[in-house]
């Protein structure tokens, strides 16, 4: 990772101090078949134009601070509990986190950190794949375990799924689980999924929720997903009737062939940045209003080092 600022933007919009935004890579794969996601998708985004058409905004200038890529790959659980604390850590900095990984594992860390700093969060999972098994090969630390703490501890609504098994469906909560092939022919999932939301909402991307057509670099490619034009129209409406307080990008598996996903995925981290902010001015104050009273009371069984 040798990139000394997101997309190339001019060092005076990528301090930690002056930034609003943060951007933590994570290239880690241990569990899937994710290679280098983060790499290229930082390569695609220095290429890529930093004015927004449909929001009239160059949000780079709201502060995006690059930090440093998480990869401690001891082990899964190393990894893991490095994403929850490194989040916190920039939670606790007032900041709108934002991670880019690997494989879809590291999620059980950020969503952990969110949860312990957000009251009443919404996890929306958009996504193949539910990914909601308690373990996996004897691990409850991996791809296909990636959502099941989420689905124990938070108000969890998944959006595009359209693989799981006989099991996962005995986990998933039927009312809050929208299958691709009833997205379909329903007009209404869009309204329906955002009325089951809190007022707090972390979205959680795996790409391989969007059609192979537009997203073929995924771990495992499926016919039947989002599009384009659906997905921006959802996602703007989250961003305007929810307040988003960060997100994870995960699951691109970059090809020397064939680029177009990781400008894809580029242009789909720099729009939902220019969601969440495209109504405020670059010199207003940014309050994530993460709770500070929740974080202290919160009973967690995992570790939690407050000294950063």
């Amino acid at each position: 990772m040798t990139n000394n600022t997101y997309a190339g933007i001019p060092e005076e919009f990528s301090k930690l101090e002056q930034s609003k935004i943060v951007l933590i890579p994570v290239p880690y794969d241990a569990t899937s078949t994710v290679q280098k996601g983060p790499e290229a998708f930082l390569k695609a985004s220095s290429n890529m134009e930093l004015y927004d058409i449909e929001t009239d905004t160059e949000v780079y200038q709201q502060g995006i601070h690059l930090a440093d890529a998480v990869d401690d790959n001891e082990s899964p659980e190393a990894l893991v509990d490095a994403v929850h604390q490194t989040t916190k850590k920039y939670i606790k900095k007032n900041k709108f986190v934002t991670l880019f990984g690997g494989e879809h594992a590291i999620s059980i860390g950020t969503i952990r950190a969110f949860n312990e700093m957000f009251s009443s969060l919404t996890v929306l999972n958009i996504g193949a794949h539910a990914h909601l098994r308690k373990n996996h090969n004897g691990e409850s630390v991996n791809n296909a375990c990636a959502l099941h703490e989420a689905s124990q501890t938070t108000n969890l609504i998944q959006v595009g799924i359209r693989s799981m098994s006989a099991n996962e469906k005995t986990i998933a909560d039927p009312d809050k689980t929208y299958f691709a092939h009833e997205m379909a022919v329903d007009d209404t999932w869009m309204d329906s999924a955002i009325d089951q939301m809190t007022d707090t909402v972390f979205i959680n991307f795996s790409l391989s929720g969007l059609d192979l057509s537009i997203m073929p670099n995924v771990p495992e490619p499926l016919p039947g997903g989002l599009f384009w034009y659906e997905t921006l129209d959802f996602l703007k409406q989250v961003f305007a009737e929810k307040n988003v307080v960060g997100f994870d990008i995960v699951d691109l598996c970059p090809s020397v062939k064939q680029k177009s996903s990781d400008f894809l995925a580029a242009k789909l981290y720099y729009k939902m940045l220019s969601y969440k902010f495209m109504d405020q001015e670059v010199g207003d104050d940014y309050d994530n209003a993460y709770d500070n009273s929740k974080q202290k009371n919160n009973a967690s069984k995992f570790n939690d080092d407050d000294e950063y």
